[in-house]
Formats: C-alpha cells, structure tokens, sequence
C-alpha cells in the first residue's frame, strides 16, 4: 500500500508558503480573518470576493478551489462552520471533505492551516486527529489482483498540518500521530478484508500475523493448528471448517507495551474468510461478500498495528479464529451435535450460523491469558443491520462499565455504537433438546440471541461483542470500511491512559 507523509509544522505567514495545494480552514463568517488577509490580497483579492459573493460559505465541509500564486500553486477554502462549538462529527465531516478534496487533485504535496480558526476553536486536537485519519484513509487503494489500475494513482505525497496558534506543536504533532497510525490500521483491516477467498486464507491470515510481528517489535505470534486445536477440545471451531480443503487456523498475536507483569486486553476476531453458509447453503446473490466475513479478525490487525505504531503503554492479546464455511461429504450437517472446549455441547440447527461456532472456542481460550477486559469483533448477524442499518455496530456486554466504555470511545472517534440487551429471557430461545444449547434461537432477535450464546463462554471475565455486520463493509461501492478500527484504538488508549 502507497504511504502517505503527515507532519506538523510551524507555519507563520500564509502568504509565503510554498506548497502545491494551501488548504485554507476557515469559519463561517462574512468577513476575512486578519491571518488570511495578507494572502487574499497576494490573490488579488479573490478570498475576500469569494465571501462577500457567497461562493464560498464556510459552513463545514463547504470547500471552493482557487487558482494560486508563485507560493501556493493553488489554494483550497474549506469551511469549518462554527470553530467554537467543534465535535468529532463535524471534524470529521470537514476531514473527510479536505481528504476527498487533495486526493483527487494533482498536487503531491499540500498544506492544511488552521490559522483563521485560532481564536474561537474548541478541540483542536480532535479536528487535527480527524484530519490526519481521513487523509490517511482517503489516499487508501485497493489494487492487490488488479494488473491494470482502474483509478491513477495518488499523486498526494506529503501533507503539512499548521496548528497555528490554535494548540502547541506537541500536541499537534500527538494528534497527527494518533491520526495516521489509527488510519493506517484501519487500511490494513481494508486491504485484509478486500482481499478475495481464494487468496485471504486461513493460513493467509496466519502468514500475515507474522509478518506483522517481523514489523514490529512489541509483537509476536503464534499459530495452533487444527491438530493443536483438536488436542484443547475446540471441536466447535474445528466443525465449521470440516467442509473445507482449507486447514483452519487459531491466530495468537501478543503486543507488549507494559511490564509483563501487566494483565492484557484481549481483542478476539471473527476470521471466516469465506462463508458459504456450508449446508445451510446462502442464495447465490451477493454470496461474493462473504468474502468480508473476516471483517472481525481484519479489525484486530488493524488495532494491533496502529498500537505498535503508538507504542501505546498496554498489553493486548489478540486471537483470531480463522475458518472456512463450506459444503462437502465432510461438512457439518443440521442436528450434528459437537463439544466446544468449554465442555459445553452445541447442537448445530443452521450451519450459516458459524461465526459463533468458532468464536466460542476461542472466548474459552483466551481465559488462559487472566484477560483485564475481552471484547471479541464478528460480522455475526444479518439481524443488526435490519436493527441498525449502516451507521452503528451493535454492542452487547457483561459489564456496564465496559459498555459504556466502548460507547462513549465510538462517540469520540465518530466511530459509534447502540448497545442492546442481552437478558435471561432471551437465553431461553437457545435451549436444546439434545446438547447443552443450541447455535440459533427458535424466534426474532436474532443478533441478542447470537450474543447470549456467546456470553455463556465468557462467563470468567468482562466481556463485549461487537456485532459489525453493517459497519465493517459496503456494497456499493464494495469494499472494507476499517471499521471498528477508530472505536476500537480509542478505548484501547484510554485503557492505557494515553488520552
């Protein structure tokens, strides 16, 4: 993947700076800020006019390119509407357009300024941060199996961030690092999740976890095999894959950021990297995005990596369960009964419900690590998107606190979420005739049911699942999201004390 460069500079006079794009950020107001006076008249005026004609709004998100000078080669004015009363909504609505904005334009290297916003701006960090990620994630592209490129390439290099008196340079240059390395964790859970079956893998994902601990220091892996598996009892996980020539695979990666003596987070993902639906075989349309069924284990790379690049003060665990979901002679069949590693039996009613086969096995393992929290990251219904549609991953937890931890880390990251329950009177609908439960309920609610089934291997610890099946992709156009990366660094740094 082609890196982009994001820095934070001093910048003392707009007017001689020398870039190819000058992002100018400016608030909604009818008259110029002094900071961008002296600029405006070395463009013959064009700022001010822009303004009083009302080309240019400066409301957030609102952007208008003008031709430039001997300096700034051209020159971008990117509204920010109120400064005094700045979210992470709209800071990220205002990354996100400036992102769009310079990676669809020729220059190579830019200058973003928040000069004009000095006075009034409120959570500069925040917008710095949101900058830094959106650029990050906007200059991402996909081109792993493409021999022909269906877009350019970007022509973004190198991006400056000028704080402007709006907060320290430390802090700045704080907010751009948080930024990227949360956008480049993000890319890479898109680059994973984008990736076909045929090449993303089981053992794919393995060899990638490697490779991710040769990158960093602080990380190291290990990989259990189905024989390993079969040894601990994870007969559940093991099922789900029977069907396929695809050896499935138990991903163990550790980041170390404190003493060992530090207790871990643990962060478990879904890693189907394709379903089927095995014998309870899924209709033919859309089957092709099954392939994003690995969205929860792209997450967990994604945070690990943009951990290691914060050398956040933590100890993390993460576990991924990889499998493949097909049909053969072999397959899992309706009605098989298997015991998980828990001891506990489930009889399979549906075996399109796989992603909690092989998740509850490894919410049993990771028991062995004294885990301080467990959140484990799954596509796991179709339910939650007829709940939430696009917009909010649910979230289903063990422990009030450790919900509203998640909650409030989605709220500023923008990265949000809708916490459901999951009651005693839902566990019911799980109850089974011929094994200790079953691995569908027989009513509605399907996503709480799903839930309920895998809180009764998390019994020992904290737990929270995260259910991304309307989050982590898109489809149309197609293509990972990164999601939950941002929910997900933010409450890891806030764990770590790192706010």
């Amino acid at each position: 993947m082609a890196s982009l460069s994001i820095t934070a500079k001093t910048v003392s006079a707009l007017e001689q700076t020398k870039t190819q794009a000058l992002v100018i950020l400016l608030p909604q107001r009818k008259t110029l800020h002094q900071d961008a006076k002296a600029l405006d008249v070395q463009l013959g005026g064009t700022i001010s006019r822009s303004i009083k004609l009302g080309d240019f709004s400066g409301k957030a998100g609102s952007q208008l390119w003008l031709p430039g000078s001997n300096n700034a080669q051209r020159v971008l004015l990117m509204g920010c509407g109120d400064p005094s009363a700045m979210t992470a909504s709209s800071a990220k609505k205002i990354g996100e357009a400036a992102a769009k904005a310079l990676v669809s334009c020729p220059a190579a290297d830019a200058v973003i300024a928040l000069h004009a916003l000095a006075a009034k701006l409120t959570a500069a960090d925040t917008l710095i941060e949101q900058l830094s990620l959106q650029l990050t994630l906007a200059h991402y592209q996909y081109s792993h199996t493409l021999n022909q490129r269906k877009k350019p390439a970007r022509a973004l290099k190198r991006v400056t961030l000028a704080a402007g008196g709006t907060c320290s340079l430390a802090k700045a240059r704080a907010a751009v690092q948080v930024g990227a390395a949360t956008g480049q964790g993000a890319n890479l859970t898109r680059e994973l999740v984008n990736l076909p079956g045929n090449i993303c893998t089981p053992k794919y994902l393995a060899s990638e976890a490697r490779r991710l601990a040769r990158t960093h220091k602080s990380l190291s892996t290990s990989v259990l095999d189905e024989r390993k598996m079969a040894e601990l009892g994870m007969h559940s996980l093991l099922s789900v894959g029977n069907g396929s020539e695809q050896p499935s695979q138990l991903i163990v990666m550790k980041y170390r950021g404190a003493a060992a003596s530090n207790r871990p987070y643990c962060l478990v993902g879904k890693g189907i990297t394709f379903d089927t639906g095995g014998i309870s075989l899924k209709p033919g349309a859309k089957m092709d995005e099954m392939k994003f069924d690995m969205g929860g284990a792209g997450s967990v790379f994604g945070a690990l990596h943009a951990a290691a690049l914060m050398a956040l003060p933590i100890n993390i665990v993460g576990v991924i369960a990889a499998a493949e979901n097909m049909p053969s002679g072999r397959a899992t069949k309706p009605g098989d009964v298997f015991t998980s590693m828990s001891g506990k039996t489930i009889e399979i009613l549906n075996t399109d419900a796989e992603g909690r086969l092989v998740l509850c096995d490894a919410l049993t393992y990771v028991e062995r690590f004294s885990p301080v929290e467990v959140v484990d990251i799954a596509t796991l219904t179709g339910a939650i998107i007829v709940a939430l549609g696009q917009e909010a991953t649910g979230i289903f937890s063990n422990d009030d606190r450790l919900a509203d931890s998640l909650l409030a880390a989605g709220e500023r990251s923008h990265d949000r979420g809708w916490r459901f329950p999951i009651w005693e009177e839902y566990h019911k609908q799980l109850d089974s005739q011929f094994a200790d439960l079953a691995n569908i309920g027989t009513g509605g609610a399907g996503s709480i049911t799903a839930a309920c089934f895998l809180s009764q291997f998390a019994e020992s610890y904290k737990w929270a699942h995260l259910d991304i099946a309307g989050t982590a992709f898109r489809g149309a156009p197609k293509g990972g999201t990164g999601r939950p990366v941002p929910l997900l660094v933010q409450y890891l740094r806030e764990r770590a004390g790192v706010l």
